[in-house]
């Protein structure tokens, strides 16, 4: 085992195909505002000031979308959590209507969490023409399916660090993209027919879609280069769409600034091996001057997480500051009240947004999925997103030579 340094103290057709959806929507009267091809969508802990008034909000987005579905639904989730009067029971309600006016519905799930909520799952399941399979990603990759999005018609997709959880949509700070590209879209699909199939013990689906990554989206606000980025390693569509080598790829570039919000970052793993690749990135751009900034949730206090994060605040050119969510005023929520958004901003100018935490067994291990950008709106959105929760009352420095008491977090 490697251990921290001590911290002291001081083309195509799909191509095409995207090109023509996003240049109609930008067209003059074509809806460029109503319909862009990629939409930052949020959801900010209610009772606090982390509201981005330019961003609509997830819950609102989930059920607009899932009402206009008039062919098919396919969600690919961790696992499923509702609660009376919740954000999210409309929307399971908009679920089963769809299925009602003969929508094909199929749910998949990560197998780990179904023992701790299996109600939500049950409940689609009893319901015609809703199918629902749990991913018992154990036995294929020692991961746990941690993807979190879903399609619609196969025509747009939302993709964010939203579970399907009540909490999600209301005591939470998440992050997502509703997107609006042909061929990023029929990759998301492929990649949930792989996982279907192989939970239902089926032939895999044919070849992914021919499709020229990144693929170039005019918009008024200009070209964006964009990919749908997945992992683990090894059960990709396209083993050129893994995530890490392009994560590395936008530090690597970086030239003025690396910000980057996690729930969390650790590259010693939970069996004490190292994990060099994202470490090595983050220390050697600050090395040769470019502004690092890591913002986490307060969840990093934790023994074996935080002592990587005082090591990391030790040095030059890198600042690490945790986020603490107040408690609502109803009382405590299990496992809410945090930062749970995961995306990087290089430069103001580039961008990955997606559903992994960096430790390595969200690479190496499980089911994540994400988008890169470069150019558009979408990375300058996120540059402001970004400073509003860094500057905000929320936030403290680490300090290299505090001892940190780790936070309440479950029940």
């Amino acid at each position: 085992m490697r251990a921290h340094p001590v911290a002291f103290c001081r083309r195509p057709i799909g191509t095409l195909v995207a090109a023509l959806v996003a240049l109609v929507t930008a067209m003059p009267g074509g809806g460029a505002e109503a319909q862009p091809p990629l939409q930052l969508v949020e959801t900010f802990p209610i009772e606090t000031s982390l509201d981005n008034e330019d961003l609509p909000e997830a819950h609102e987005i989930w059920l607009e979308m899932i009402e206009s579905a008039t062919t098919s639904l396919e969600f690919a989730e961790f696992y499923a959590s509702n609660a009376a009067d919740s954000r999210l029971e409309p929307i399971v309600q908009a679920i089963e209507a769809a299925a009602e006016r003969g929508v094909r519905v199929r749910f998949l799930s990560e197998q780990r969490f179904y023992s701790v909520y299996p109600e939500t799952l049950e409940r689609l399941g009893r319901r015609d023409g809703i199918r629902v399979r749990r991913y018992d990603t154990s036995q294929s990759t020692g991961g746990v399916l941690h993807a979190k999005y879903f399609i619609v018609d196969g025509r747009e997709a939302f993709v964010g660090s939203q579970n399907f959880d009540w909490r999600a949509l209301m005591h939470i700070q998440e992050l997502g993209l509703r997107v609006r590209i042909a061929s990023v879209v029929a990759m998301l699909q492929h990649t949930f027919e792989l996982d279907w199939s192989m939970t239902g013990g089926e032939a895999p689906p044919d070849a992914a879609p021919d499709a020229d990554f990144p693929v170039q989206v005019p918009s008024v606000q200009g070209t964006a280069r964009v990919s749908p980025l997945f992992s683990p390693s090894g059960r990709l569509p396209d083993e050129r769409l893994w995530d890490l080598p392009r994560i590395l790829e936008l530090m690597r570039g970086a030239q003025r600034s690396i910000r980057i919000q996690l729930l969390s970052y650790r590259s010693v793993g939970r069996d004490g091996t190292y994990f060099a690749d994202l470490e090595t990135a983050l220390r050697s751009a600050a090395a040769r001057g470019v502004q690092v900034q890591l913002l986490l949730s307060h969840w990093s206090k934790r023994a074996g997480t935080i002592e990587g994060l005082q090591s990391l605040q030790s040095l030059p050119n890198i600042d690490v500051k945790l986020a603490t969510i107040p408690e609502w005023s109803g009382g405590f929520i299990p496992y809410a009240r945090v930062i749970h958004a995961k995306y990087m901003v290089v430069d103001g100018e580039s961008a990955w947004l997606g559903t992994s935490n960096w430790e390595r067994d969200y690479f190496y291990a499980s089911r994540n999925v994400g988008l890169s950008v470069s150019g558009g709106r979408v990375p300058e959105q996120l540059e402001r997103f970004f400073m509003k929760t860094w500057n905000s009352p929320y936030t403290e420095r680490v300090d290299p030579c505090a001892r940190y008491e780790a936070p309440r977090i479950g029940e």
